[in-house]
This record gives structure tokens, C-alpha cells and sequence, in this order.
């Protein structure tokens, strides 16, 4: 897991050029004005999705294989649980079309909270639990860019 500020220089996180694309596509669109939906940067290597809800009080946490996130909040706040997949024990079997599968998690956690302009990069032994509400759920547009591991 990395965390950085969109419009720093992010130096100190050692990215690969596949998720400074991504970052990039990030800094060089006016998210706020992109409705939700799927946004192809680099085909299916790399591609984002705009996504407007409500947060959650609870949510199971989750795990990838094929891609790395990129979540980036571009209005609002939340929580994201995160911990290693080493820690959790399955609840929904992975389901390769979709890469996801779906984690409980009976150890101690750290939750990263992320408002605007912030980004977390989750890899793929990092089992997350994203739009978790701050205090109260509240409405958040995030951007999700998925990255070809």
C-alpha cells in the first residue's frame, strides 16, 4: 500500500510507469465534470472508473490478483480498511472475470483515510475495505484506476 497527495511530487513512493500513467490520466482530466462510468487509458491494461455513492458503515473487505487500485477521491471522505490477505480468510470465492473475491478479517487493522486530492495504491496481497463512512455515511466521487499488475 503507498498513500500520496495527486499533485505532490510523490518521489519518495518508487512507482512503476504503468501507475504514473494512471496517475497522470488522473491529474490531466477534470474529474469533477466526468460522469460515472468506465474510462479506458491504455485499454484493458489500464483504465479508470468514476464511481459517485454513499459510504458504508460496514463492507467486507476485498482483494485483486490481476490489478493494482489506484483510489483517489475526488470529492468527499472516507475510510479504507487495509490489512494483508495473509490476515483474512475468504467469504466469496475469487471470481477471475470480475478479479475480486470477497475477505473477513479477525486481526487488527489500519484504516487510511483519504478526502480530496488524496490516492491510495493497493496491490494485490493488500485485502481492503474501501467507502467505509468517515463518522456519518456521506456521498464521495472517487476515481478507481485498475493497473495490469
Amino acid at each position: 500500500m503507498r498513500k500520496g497527495l495527486l499533485y505532490s511530487n510523490n518521489t519518495d513512493l518508487e512507482l512503476n510507469e504503468n501507475i504514473k500513467k494512471g496517475l497522470d490520466w488522473l491529474k490531466k482530466n477534470d474529474l469533477n465534470n466526468l460522469p460515472d462510468g468506465k474510462y479506458l487509458i491504455s485499454g484493458e491494461n489500464i483504465y479508470a472508473n468514476i464511481q459517485t455513492y454513499i459510504t458504508k458503515s460496514e463492507a467486507p473487505f476485498e482483494a485483486h490478483r490481476k490489478y493494482i487500485d489506484i483510489q483517489y477521491v475526488i470529492d468527499g471522505e472516507e475510510q479504507v480498511g487495509v490489512v494483508d490477505c495473509s490476515d483474512c480468510t475468504t467469504i466469496e470465492p475469487y471470481n477471475a472475470e470480475k478479479d475480486i473475491e470477497f475477505l473477513s478479517c479477525n486481526v487488527s487493522y489500519s484504516f487510511q483515510h483519504l478526502s480530496n486530492g488524496e490516492f491510495l495504491i493497493l496491490y494485490p496481497q493488500d485485502a481492503h475495505q474501501p467507502s467505509m463512512a468517515v463518522e456519518n455515511p456521506k456521498q464521495v466521487k472517487k476515481a478507481v484506476v485498475k493497473v495490469l499488475v
